[in-house]
Protein backbone atom coordinates (compact mmCIF):
# COMPACT_ATOMS: atom_id res chain seq x y z
CA UNK A 1 0.00 0.00 0.00
CA UNK A 2 2.77 2.44 0.93
CA UNK A 3 4.40 1.78 -2.45
CA UNK A 4 1.22 2.77 -4.27
CA UNK A 5 0.90 5.88 -2.08
CA UNK A 6 4.43 6.85 -3.01
CA UNK A 7 3.59 6.45 -6.69
CA UNK A 8 0.46 8.54 -6.23
CA UNK A 9 2.44 11.29 -4.53
CA UNK A 10 5.03 11.29 -7.32
CA UNK A 11 2.25 11.60 -9.92
CA UNK A 12 0.44 14.37 -7.99
CA UNK A 13 3.67 16.35 -7.54
CA UNK A 14 4.62 15.84 -11.21
CA UNK A 15 1.26 17.23 -12.42
CA UNK A 16 1.39 20.14 -9.95
CA UNK A 17 4.98 21.08 -10.79
CA UNK A 18 4.23 21.04 -14.53
CA UNK A 19 1.13 23.23 -14.01
CA UNK A 20 3.19 25.56 -11.79
CA UNK A 21 5.62 26.20 -14.70
CA UNK A 22 2.81 28.54 -15.81
CA UNK A 23 3.52 30.49 -12.60
CA UNK A 24 7.26 30.54 -13.34
CA UNK A 25 6.61 32.03 -16.81
CA UNK A 26 4.14 34.48 -15.21
CA UNK A 27 6.93 35.64 -12.84
CA UNK A 28 9.49 35.79 -15.63
CA UNK A 29 7.22 37.76 -17.97
CA UNK A 30 6.26 40.34 -15.33
CA UNK A 31 9.83 40.72 -14.04
CA UNK A 32 11.87 40.79 -17.28
CA UNK A 33 10.71 44.30 -18.21
CA UNK A 34 12.42 45.88 -15.17
CA UNK A 35 15.86 45.04 -16.63
CA UNK A 36 15.00 45.50 -20.31
CA UNK A 37 13.09 48.80 -20.20
CA UNK A 38 16.08 51.23 -19.98
CA UNK A 39 17.63 49.65 -23.11
CA UNK A 40 14.27 49.39 -24.96
CA UNK A 41 13.65 53.09 -24.21
CA UNK A 42 17.04 54.02 -25.64
CA UNK A 43 16.76 51.69 -28.69
CA UNK A 44 13.33 52.96 -29.80
CA UNK A 45 13.85 56.52 -28.44
CA UNK A 46 10.65 56.38 -26.34
CA UNK A 47 9.08 59.28 -24.44
CA UNK A 48 7.90 58.78 -20.83
CA UNK A 49 4.33 57.90 -21.88
CA UNK A 50 5.51 55.28 -24.39
CA UNK A 51 7.88 53.89 -21.76
CA UNK A 52 5.05 53.66 -19.20
CA UNK A 53 2.75 51.96 -21.72
CA UNK A 54 5.48 49.41 -22.60
CA UNK A 55 5.41 48.35 -18.94
CA UNK A 56 1.66 48.60 -18.26
CA UNK A 57 0.39 46.96 -21.51
CA UNK A 58 1.18 43.61 -19.86
CA UNK A 59 -1.21 44.35 -16.97
CA UNK A 60 -3.97 45.54 -19.36
CA UNK A 61 -3.64 42.24 -21.29
CA UNK A 62 -3.60 40.33 -17.95
CA UNK A 63 -7.02 41.75 -17.04
CA UNK A 64 -8.40 40.62 -20.44
CA UNK A 65 -6.74 37.17 -20.21
CA UNK A 66 -8.02 36.61 -16.66
CA UNK A 67 -11.57 37.65 -17.64
CA UNK A 68 -11.74 35.12 -20.52
CA UNK A 69 -10.14 32.13 -18.80
CA UNK A 70 -13.16 30.86 -16.88
CA UNK A 71 -15.45 30.72 -19.92
CA UNK A 72 -12.72 29.16 -22.14
CA UNK A 73 -11.89 26.49 -19.53
CA UNK A 74 -15.51 25.56 -19.00
CA UNK A 75 -15.97 25.09 -22.74
CA UNK A 76 -12.68 23.53 -23.90
CA UNK A 77 -11.21 21.98 -20.74
CA UNK A 78 -8.30 23.13 -18.63
CA UNK A 79 -5.59 21.06 -20.33
CA UNK A 80 -6.22 22.57 -23.79
CA UNK A 81 -6.18 26.11 -22.39
CA UNK A 82 -2.92 25.35 -20.51
CA UNK A 83 -1.33 24.27 -23.83
CA UNK A 84 -2.69 27.41 -25.58
CA UNK A 85 -1.26 29.55 -22.78
CA UNK A 86 2.20 27.91 -23.12
CA UNK A 87 2.14 28.60 -26.88
CA UNK A 88 1.30 32.28 -26.18
CA UNK A 89 4.26 32.55 -23.77
CA UNK A 90 6.59 31.09 -26.44
CA UNK A 91 5.30 33.36 -29.25
CA UNK A 92 5.56 36.43 -26.98
CA UNK A 93 9.19 35.66 -26.05
CA UNK A 94 10.26 35.18 -29.68
CA UNK A 95 8.35 38.21 -31.05
CA UNK A 96 9.70 40.45 -28.24
CA UNK A 97 13.26 39.34 -29.02
CA UNK A 98 12.99 40.08 -32.77
CA UNK A 99 10.77 43.22 -32.57
CA UNK A 100 11.72 45.69 -35.32
CA UNK A 101 9.52 48.53 -34.04
CA UNK A 102 7.95 49.77 -30.80
CA UNK A 103 4.38 48.77 -31.91
CA UNK A 104 5.79 45.28 -32.70
CA UNK A 105 7.16 45.02 -29.17
CA UNK A 106 3.82 46.24 -27.71
CA UNK A 107 1.94 43.47 -29.62
CA UNK A 108 4.45 40.86 -28.39
CA UNK A 109 4.12 42.06 -24.77
CA UNK A 110 0.31 42.09 -25.11
CA UNK A 111 0.34 38.40 -26.18
CA UNK A 112 2.56 37.65 -23.16
CA UNK A 113 0.15 39.57 -20.92
CA UNK A 114 -2.79 37.45 -22.12
CA UNK A 115 -0.77 34.35 -21.16
CA UNK A 116 0.07 35.79 -17.72
CA UNK A 117 -3.62 36.63 -17.12
CA UNK A 118 -4.68 33.09 -18.12
CA UNK A 119 -1.91 31.58 -15.96
CA UNK A 120 -2.94 33.63 -12.91
CA UNK A 121 -6.42 32.03 -13.03
CA UNK A 122 -5.70 28.62 -14.51
CA UNK A 123 -2.52 27.28 -12.87
CA UNK A 124 -3.76 27.54 -9.23
CA UNK A 125 -7.30 26.45 -10.20
CA UNK A 126 -6.08 23.37 -12.09
CA UNK A 127 -3.73 22.38 -9.23
CA UNK A 128 -6.59 22.80 -6.70
CA UNK A 129 -8.85 20.55 -8.80
CA UNK A 130 -6.38 17.65 -9.07
CA UNK A 131 -4.99 17.88 -5.47
CA UNK A 132 -5.98 15.66 -2.52
CA UNK A 133 -7.45 17.80 0.32
CA UNK A 134 -4.64 17.05 2.81
CA UNK A 135 -1.90 18.68 0.67
CA UNK A 136 -3.93 21.03 -1.54
CA UNK A 137 -2.68 24.21 0.17
CA UNK A 138 0.93 23.12 -0.27
CA UNK A 139 0.45 22.21 -3.94
CA UNK A 140 -1.38 25.45 -4.82
CA UNK A 141 1.41 27.34 -2.97
CA UNK A 142 3.79 25.75 -5.50
CA UNK A 143 2.31 28.16 -8.06
CA UNK A 144 3.14 31.24 -5.95
CA UNK A 145 6.57 29.74 -5.25
CA UNK A 146 7.08 29.39 -9.03
CA UNK A 147 6.03 33.02 -9.66
CA UNK A 148 8.57 34.21 -7.07
CA UNK A 149 11.23 31.86 -8.52
CA UNK A 150 10.45 33.23 -12.01
CA UNK A 151 11.00 36.81 -10.78
CA UNK A 152 14.29 35.77 -9.14
CA UNK A 153 15.40 34.01 -12.37
CA UNK A 154 14.65 37.24 -14.26
CA UNK A 155 16.83 39.29 -11.89
CA UNK A 156 19.71 36.84 -12.39
CA UNK A 157 19.18 36.48 -16.17
CA UNK A 158 19.02 40.28 -16.70
CA UNK A 159 22.13 40.74 -14.55
CA UNK A 160 24.07 38.12 -16.58
CA UNK A 161 22.97 39.59 -19.94
CA UNK A 162 23.30 43.31 -19.16
CA UNK A 163 26.84 43.67 -20.56
CA UNK A 164 26.59 41.62 -23.79
CA UNK A 165 26.10 44.62 -26.07
CA UNK A 166 23.38 46.84 -27.60
CA UNK A 167 21.00 43.90 -28.25
CA UNK A 168 21.08 42.72 -24.61
CA UNK A 169 17.36 43.48 -24.18
CA UNK A 170 16.48 41.12 -27.07
CA UNK A 171 18.23 38.26 -25.25
CA UNK A 172 16.52 39.21 -21.96
CA UNK A 173 13.13 38.70 -23.64
CA UNK A 174 14.19 35.74 -25.82
CA UNK A 175 15.53 33.51 -23.01
CA UNK A 176 11.92 32.85 -21.89
CA UNK A 177 11.27 30.79 -25.05
CA UNK A 178 13.37 27.94 -23.55
CA UNK A 179 11.20 27.21 -20.44
CA UNK A 180 8.04 28.04 -22.45
CA UNK A 181 8.93 25.45 -25.12
CA UNK A 182 9.66 22.86 -22.43
CA UNK A 183 6.30 23.68 -20.81
CA UNK A 184 4.41 22.87 -24.05
CA UNK A 185 6.18 19.48 -24.24
CA UNK A 186 5.49 18.56 -20.57
CA UNK A 187 1.79 19.52 -20.74
CA UNK A 188 1.11 16.55 -23.05
CA UNK A 189 1.86 14.31 -20.03
CA UNK A 190 -0.66 15.84 -17.61
CA UNK A 191 -4.34 14.78 -17.44
CA UNK A 192 -7.48 16.84 -17.95
CA UNK A 193 -9.05 18.08 -14.68
CA UNK A 194 -11.22 15.19 -13.34
CA UNK A 195 -13.79 17.74 -12.15
CA UNK A 196 -14.08 19.22 -15.67
CA UNK A 197 -14.50 15.68 -17.09
CA UNK A 198 -17.22 14.89 -14.53
CA UNK A 199 -19.00 18.16 -15.30
CA UNK A 200 -19.13 17.10 -18.98
CA UNK A 201 -20.32 13.56 -18.10
CA UNK A 202 -16.99 11.80 -18.77
CA UNK A 203 -17.27 9.98 -15.45
CA UNK A 204 -15.16 6.95 -16.46
CA UNK A 205 -12.21 9.13 -17.46
CA UNK A 206 -12.62 11.23 -14.29
CA UNK A 207 -12.61 8.04 -12.19
CA UNK A 208 -9.46 6.73 -13.96
CA UNK A 209 -7.54 9.96 -13.23
CA UNK A 210 -8.79 10.22 -9.62
CA UNK A 211 -7.83 6.54 -9.04
CA UNK A 212 -4.31 7.28 -10.25
CA UNK A 213 -4.14 10.28 -7.88
CA UNK A 214 -5.92 9.00 -4.73
CA UNK A 215 -6.38 5.23 -5.11
CA UNK A 216 -9.55 3.43 -6.23
CA UNK A 217 -11.46 3.57 -2.94
CA UNK A 218 -11.01 7.32 -2.43
CA UNK A 219 -11.65 7.98 -6.15
CA UNK A 220 -15.07 6.25 -5.98
CA UNK A 221 -16.02 8.37 -2.95
CA UNK A 222 -14.90 11.56 -4.70
CA UNK A 223 -16.88 10.79 -7.88
CA UNK A 224 -20.03 10.30 -5.75
CA UNK A 225 -19.34 13.65 -3.99
CA UNK A 226 -18.71 15.42 -7.31
CA UNK A 227 -21.95 14.02 -8.84
CA UNK A 228 -23.92 15.13 -5.80
CA UNK A 229 -22.39 18.61 -5.86
CA UNK A 230 -22.95 19.04 -9.62
CA UNK A 231 -26.61 17.96 -9.33
CA UNK A 232 -27.36 20.98 -7.12
CA UNK A 233 -25.67 23.59 -9.36
CA UNK A 234 -26.67 25.46 -12.48
CA UNK A 235 -23.23 26.79 -13.45
CA UNK A 236 -24.48 30.24 -14.54
CA UNK A 237 -23.33 33.72 -13.55
CA UNK A 238 -26.81 34.21 -12.01
CA UNK A 239 -25.91 31.54 -9.45
CA UNK A 240 -23.05 33.72 -8.20
CA UNK A 241 -25.50 36.32 -6.87
CA UNK A 242 -27.48 33.80 -4.77
CA UNK A 243 -27.05 34.56 -1.02
CA UNK A 244 -24.52 31.78 -0.15
CA UNK A 245 -22.36 32.16 -3.24
CA UNK A 246 -22.60 35.95 -3.23
CA UNK A 247 -20.83 35.99 0.14
CA UNK A 248 -17.96 33.79 -1.14
CA UNK A 249 -17.57 35.93 -4.27
CA UNK A 250 -17.45 39.18 -2.26
CA UNK A 251 -14.86 37.74 0.17
CA UNK A 252 -12.71 36.35 -2.69
CA UNK A 253 -12.89 39.57 -4.75
CA UNK A 254 -12.03 41.81 -1.76
CA UNK A 255 -9.21 39.50 -0.66
CA UNK A 256 -7.78 39.44 -4.21
CA UNK A 257 -8.04 43.24 -4.47
CA UNK A 258 -6.42 43.85 -1.06
CA UNK A 259 -3.58 41.40 -1.77
CA UNK A 260 -2.21 43.91 -4.29
CA UNK A 261 -3.16 47.20 -2.55
CA UNK A 262 -1.21 46.24 0.59
CA UNK A 263 1.98 47.74 -0.87
CA UNK A 264 3.73 44.69 -2.34
CA UNK A 265 3.64 45.95 -5.94
CA UNK A 266 5.08 49.29 -4.88
CA UNK A 267 8.04 47.48 -3.29
CA UNK A 268 8.56 44.91 -6.11
CA UNK A 269 8.24 47.34 -9.05
CA UNK A 270 9.93 50.36 -7.49
CA UNK A 271 12.45 48.81 -5.06
CA UNK A 272 15.56 50.39 -6.66
CA UNK A 273 13.95 53.85 -6.62
CA UNK A 274 12.87 53.44 -2.96
CA UNK A 275 16.43 52.45 -2.00
CA UNK A 276 18.02 55.29 -4.04
CA UNK A 277 15.74 57.78 -2.24
CA UNK A 278 16.69 56.22 1.09
CA UNK A 279 20.36 57.10 0.74
CA UNK A 280 22.02 54.16 -1.04
CA UNK A 281 25.25 55.47 -2.55
CA UNK A 282 25.03 54.00 -6.07
CA UNK A 283 22.57 52.46 -8.52
CA UNK A 284 24.41 49.13 -8.32
CA UNK A 285 24.07 48.95 -4.50
CA UNK A 286 20.35 49.81 -4.85
CA UNK A 287 20.02 47.07 -7.50
CA UNK A 288 21.79 44.60 -5.18
CA UNK A 289 19.31 45.52 -2.40
CA UNK A 290 16.49 44.66 -4.88
CA UNK A 291 18.06 41.23 -5.47
CA UNK A 292 18.03 40.70 -1.67
CA UNK A 293 14.28 41.53 -1.77
CA UNK A 294 13.86 38.79 -4.41
CA UNK A 295 15.80 36.25 -2.34
CA UNK A 296 13.85 36.99 0.89
CA UNK A 297 10.57 36.70 -1.07
CA UNK A 298 11.72 33.32 -2.41
CA UNK A 299 12.88 31.90 0.96
CA UNK A 300 9.76 32.90 2.92
CA UNK A 301 7.39 31.61 0.21
CA UNK A 302 8.89 28.19 1.07
CA UNK A 303 7.47 28.59 4.61
CA UNK A 304 3.95 28.82 3.18
CA UNK A 305 4.64 25.75 1.07
CA UNK A 306 5.61 23.72 4.15
CA UNK A 307 3.15 25.03 6.76
CA UNK A 308 -0.07 26.14 5.03
CA UNK A 309 -1.69 22.69 5.38
CA UNK A 310 -0.36 22.28 8.93
CA UNK A 311 -1.31 25.62 10.54
CA UNK A 312 -4.16 26.52 8.16
CA UNK A 313 -4.89 29.54 5.94
CA UNK A 314 -6.34 31.92 8.56
CA UNK A 315 -3.58 31.80 11.24
CA UNK A 316 -0.78 32.29 8.68
CA UNK A 317 -2.68 35.16 7.02
CA UNK A 318 -3.49 36.97 10.28
CA UNK A 319 0.05 36.61 11.64
CA UNK A 320 1.49 37.81 8.30
CA UNK A 321 -0.83 40.84 8.12
CA UNK A 322 0.06 41.87 11.67
CA UNK A 323 3.79 41.73 10.80
CA UNK A 324 3.23 43.58 7.49
CA UNK A 325 1.38 46.43 9.27
CA UNK A 326 4.17 46.81 11.83
CA UNK A 327 6.94 46.67 9.18
CA UNK A 328 5.27 49.34 7.02
CA UNK A 329 4.81 51.69 10.00
CA UNK A 330 8.54 51.36 10.79
CA UNK A 331 9.50 51.79 7.09
CA UNK A 332 7.38 54.97 6.90
CA UNK A 333 8.99 56.32 10.07
CA UNK A 334 12.58 55.63 8.90
CA UNK A 335 11.85 57.14 5.44
CA UNK A 336 10.63 60.34 7.12
CA UNK A 337 13.73 60.69 9.33
CA UNK A 338 16.12 63.01 7.52
CA UNK A 339 19.01 61.12 9.09
CA UNK A 340 17.81 57.82 7.61
CA UNK A 341 20.45 55.87 5.73
CA UNK A 342 19.54 53.26 3.12
CA UNK A 343 20.22 50.25 5.31
CA UNK A 344 17.90 51.59 8.01
CA UNK A 345 14.89 51.49 5.64
CA UNK A 346 16.03 48.22 4.02
CA UNK A 347 15.43 46.22 7.26
CA UNK A 348 11.66 46.97 7.68
CA UNK A 349 11.14 46.53 3.90
CA UNK A 350 12.76 43.08 4.08
CA UNK A 351 10.63 42.11 7.11
CA UNK A 352 7.54 43.34 5.21
CA UNK A 353 8.50 41.11 2.23
CA UNK A 354 9.12 38.15 4.57
CA UNK A 355 5.70 38.48 6.28
CA UNK A 356 3.99 38.98 2.87
CA UNK A 357 5.72 35.97 1.29
CA UNK A 358 4.14 33.37 3.60
CA UNK A 359 0.74 35.05 3.99
CA UNK A 360 -0.75 37.60 1.55
CA UNK A 361 1.46 36.24 -1.26
CA UNK A 362 0.19 32.66 -1.60
CA UNK A 363 -2.95 32.42 0.56
CA UNK A 364 -5.38 34.60 -1.48
CA UNK A 365 -4.49 32.46 -4.56
CA UNK A 366 -5.13 29.24 -2.58
CA UNK A 367 -8.41 30.56 -1.14
CA UNK A 368 -9.71 31.89 -4.50
CA UNK A 369 -8.90 28.59 -6.25
CA UNK A 370 -10.62 26.32 -3.70
CA UNK A 371 -13.77 28.07 -2.37
CA UNK A 372 -16.06 28.03 -5.42
CA UNK A 373 -18.43 25.21 -6.50
CA UNK A 374 -17.32 22.97 -9.39
CA UNK A 375 -19.75 24.18 -12.06
CA UNK A 376 -19.05 27.86 -11.56
CA UNK A 377 -15.40 27.71 -10.40
CA UNK A 378 -13.81 28.85 -13.68
CA UNK A 379 -15.96 31.96 -14.05
CA UNK A 380 -15.82 32.87 -10.36
CA UNK A 381 -12.01 32.51 -10.15
CA UNK A 382 -11.76 34.71 -13.27
CA UNK A 383 -13.80 37.48 -11.61
CA UNK A 384 -11.75 37.39 -8.38
CA UNK A 385 -8.45 37.33 -10.31
CA UNK A 386 -9.56 40.26 -12.49
CA UNK A 387 -10.08 42.28 -9.27
CA UNK A 388 -6.52 41.38 -8.29
CA UNK A 389 -5.07 42.59 -11.63
CA UNK A 390 -7.12 45.81 -11.61
CA UNK A 391 -5.78 46.66 -8.13
CA UNK A 392 -2.25 45.80 -9.35
CA UNK A 393 -2.71 48.30 -12.22
CA UNK A 394 -4.01 51.01 -9.83
CA UNK A 395 -0.98 50.67 -7.50
CA UNK A 396 1.63 50.54 -10.29
CA UNK A 397 0.14 53.63 -11.95
CA UNK A 398 -0.25 55.71 -8.78
CA UNK A 399 2.73 54.85 -6.59
CA UNK A 400 5.16 57.33 -8.27
CA UNK A 401 2.54 60.09 -7.72
CA UNK A 402 2.12 59.02 -4.05
CA UNK A 403 5.89 59.16 -3.47
CA UNK A 404 6.08 62.61 -5.09
CA UNK A 405 3.20 63.93 -2.94
CA UNK A 406 3.68 62.25 0.45
CA UNK A 407 7.08 60.47 0.25
CA UNK A 408 7.59 58.03 3.14
CA UNK A 409 3.98 58.66 4.19
CA UNK A 410 3.00 56.24 1.37
CA UNK A 411 4.03 53.43 3.71
CA UNK A 412 1.54 54.67 6.35
CA UNK A 413 -1.25 54.40 3.72
CA UNK A 414 -0.23 50.79 2.95
CA UNK A 415 -0.02 50.01 6.72
CA UNK A 416 -3.62 51.21 7.08
CA UNK A 417 -4.68 48.90 4.20
CA UNK A 418 -2.93 45.96 5.93
CA UNK A 419 -4.67 46.71 9.22
CA UNK A 420 -8.07 46.90 7.46
CA UNK A 421 -7.29 43.56 5.71
CA UNK A 422 -6.44 42.02 9.12
CA UNK A 423 -9.91 43.00 10.40
CA UNK A 424 -11.60 41.85 7.17
CA UNK A 425 -9.97 38.39 7.34
CA UNK A 426 -10.76 38.06 11.09
CA UNK A 427 -14.49 38.51 10.52
CA UNK A 428 -15.07 37.07 7.05
CA UNK A 429 -12.64 34.30 6.08
CA UNK A 430 -13.40 30.71 7.11
CA UNK A 431 -10.71 28.01 7.48
CA UNK A 432 -10.58 25.58 4.51
CA UNK A 433 -7.58 23.46 5.58
CA UNK A 434 -7.97 19.71 5.00
CA UNK A 435 -11.46 19.91 3.43
CA UNK A 436 -12.30 18.49 -0.02
CA UNK A 437 -13.58 20.99 -2.60
CA UNK A 438 -17.06 19.48 -2.17
CA UNK A 439 -16.92 19.81 1.66
CA UNK A 440 -15.93 23.49 1.29
CA UNK A 441 -18.95 23.94 -0.98
CA UNK A 442 -21.26 22.42 1.68
CA UNK A 443 -19.73 24.65 4.37
CA UNK A 444 -20.89 27.81 2.56
CA UNK A 445 -24.45 26.51 2.22
CA UNK A 446 -24.92 26.31 6.01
Amino acid sequence: MSHSNKENNLYIYFISIVAAVGGLLFGFDTGVISGAIPFVTRHFDLNVYQEGFTVSVLIIACIIGASLTGILCEKYGEKRILIGMAIFFTISAILSAVAKSHPGLIIARFIGGLAVGISSVLSPMYIAEISPARIRGRLVSLNQFSIVFGILLTYLSNWLLVDIGPNNWRWMFGVEAIPAGLFIFLLFYVPESPRWLAKHNFYDQALTILSKISGTEQANLEVVEIKKALAGEEGTYRELIQPGLRRILIVAVILGFLSQVCGIDAVIYYAPQIFMQSGFESASSAFFASVIVGIINFIFTLIALVYVDKFGRRPLLLFGLFGMTLSLLIAGYTMRLNTAQGYLVLIPILTFIAFFAFSMGPIPWIFISEVFPNKIRGRAVSIATMALWISNFIVVQNFPWMVAKIGGGSFYVFALVCFFTFLFVSFNMPETKGKTLEEIEEMWKR
